[in-house]
């Protein structure tokens, strides 16, 4: 340990993994796969390169990285493995093509693990050397832990809902195991934090701080986790705030592999299916893979359908005959995961990604040696079905009729909604954010708050995709803002005589 590492653990106990997942379906444009290249993949190589004492743990499904190869991106596939081999970069296995586990038969799932491996260790060499594992969207079930567990995993990263099925439950000062799988390690990506990161509303070191507070100076270690793409591409210009992180002295980085072994105490627990965007309600009505799922969308229902006999099909094929490996290869790349989520409408949704996936297991079929001519037309008849009713839902609006309704409740202005004291408490906590904001020459933050403000005074916040009070919960210390709600609600009550509130 240097000297200002061995400052830093004098000033602060907390530990802190950065893990990055970068993925591209296997359909990707060139185009976009350049944009995405030039504006976040090189520029984090780059700040990693700049910066020796940071860490991150990284997930690249191997996919990407035949695709990063087959259009003369290999500087980025070079810059990973320099990063790899000086130990700043801790690589982790995943299935190669994206597939959403829990729904994927276990043979698959050990194929595309393995075909994750193979090629990955094709690129990256001798260093590639993973013991952890990513399962997509941290889609978690017990088949996932087996097929984990089966592969001789030391560890596995998922969201922190699947600790017990709610938020804010996991305690971030020991490592967990799964009680079926002793042996397999649990991790648990920490949510409130990852999200303020990636959607931006934090974009410097002093508000990130502001927003740790006193967890900052606690023996515990914190696990962000988010999209690569997140830096640079989805929020341009938020790669800086990372490149500072990288460069403060008030962090101690660290892999996650190297996490567990400053924290050795464990604890077995049996973690709840779900993914990285699960919410409580989900899991308490199980319906946390509704995106990839939805028992109601006829859509879904024929999208599996054609997978599952894509998949028979190519189970009764002879491996021996011509095309089998051609035909193989196709079916690995059919069962991304993307066709599924952009086709639950609620709110995802694109007729261009459905289609493709669509097409890509009809063609899959077509090309199986020994399929008959009745499979491929039954194979056509489900590509049929699910591309004309997608092409209805989007002419007859019933996609935005969709999504209005699953967002219903937030078409009520929250002034008309809020409780007792709520209002003018948030109000005044989002004058004291903006002020602080352009305090700080935070010109960004500040025009939020302000445009939050009004949005609340003229009830135009029903159009928000995150809605501004949720922005401020998440970007605000909790107990200054119910203290502030205690406060404005006395003054009601006292106004009101203490007579029952009455709503707008």
């Amino acid at each position: 340990m240097n000297y200002c590492e061995k400052l830093t653990a004098k000033s602060y106990s907390m530990y802190w993994a950065n893990f990055l997942h970068i993925y591209q379906p296997p359909n990707q444009m060139a185009d976009i796969l350049e944009r995405i290249v030039n504006e976040s993949y090189r520029k984090l190589i780059e700040g990693l390169r700049k910066n020796p004492r940071a860490k991150i743990t990284l997930n690249i499904n191997a996919g990407l990285t035949e695709q990063l190869a087959e259009h003369g991106y290999k500087d980025v596939i070079d810059g990973i493995r320099f990063l790899l081999e000086r130990g700043q970069i801790e690589l982790t296995e995943t299935a190669k093509y994206h597939p959403f586990l829990p729904l994927t038969p276990m043979e698959e799932i050990i194929r595309q693990i393995n075909l994750n491996r193979d090629t990955n260790r094709r690129f990256f060499g001798p260093a590639y050397r993973p013991v952890g594992f990513f399962p997509p969207e941290m889609a978690y079930s017990h088949r996932v832990a087996e097929a984990a567990a089966q592969m001789g995993f030391e560890w596995i990263i998922i969201d922190e809902i699947a600790f017990s099925g709610k938020t804010e439950q996991v305690p971030y000062d020991k490592i967990f195991t799964i009680h079926r799988h002793p042996n397999l390690k649990v991790l648990f990506r920490e949510r409130r934090l990852s999200n303020l990161i990636m959607s931006a509303i934090v974009r410097n070191e002093k508000t990130l701080t502001e927003v740790m507070g006193d967890e900052l100076k606690k023996n515990r270690y914190l696990i962000t986790a988010m999209d690569g793409e997140t830096f640079g591409h989805h929020r341009p210009g938020l790669e800086k705030l990372l490149f500072q992180i990288f460069q403060s002295k008030k962090f101690r980085f660290a892999t996650i592999s190297e996490l567990i072994k400053q924290f050795p105490s464990t604890e077995a627990i049996e973690p709840v299916a779900s993914n990285w965007a699960s919410a409580e309600i989900d899991i308490e009505e199980k319906k946390q893979f509704l995106s990839w799922d939805d028992p109601e969308n006829p859509i879904h229902k024929w999208q599996w359908e054609l997978t599952s006999f894509a998949l028979k099909l190519m189970e009764r094929a002879d491996p021996k005959a011509k095309g089998f490996k051609e035909a193989r290869a196709k079916m690995d790349r059919a069962l991304h995961s993307c066709q599924y989520w952009w086709a639950c409408a609620k709110p995802w949704w694109s007729l261009e990604m459905i289609e493709a996936g669509a097409f890509r297991l009809l063609d899959t079929i077509r090309s199986i040696p020994g399929a008959k001519n009745g499979d491929i037309e039954k194979a056509f008849d489900l590509y049929q079905k699910i591309v004309l009713k997608a092409f209805e839902w989007q002419r007859t609006g019933y996609i935005r009729k969709l999504a209005a309704q699953q967002r219903q409740w937030a078409r009520i202005p929250f002034g008309d909604r809020a409780k007792a004291g709520e209002y003018p408490a948030f109000m005044e906590m989002m004058k004291r954010e903006m002020n602080r904001a352009a305090k700080r020459q935070e010109f960004e933050k500040a025009i939020l708050w302000r445009d939050a403000m009004t949005k609340l005074e003229n009830k135009t916040d029903v159009y928000d995709a995150i809605h501004v009070v949720d922005q401020l919960r998440a970007n605000t210390d909790n107990s200054e803002v119910e203290a502030l709600i205690k406060k404005y609600k006395k003054q009601y009550q006292k106004i009101r005589g203490g007579q029952p509130e009455q709503r707008g």
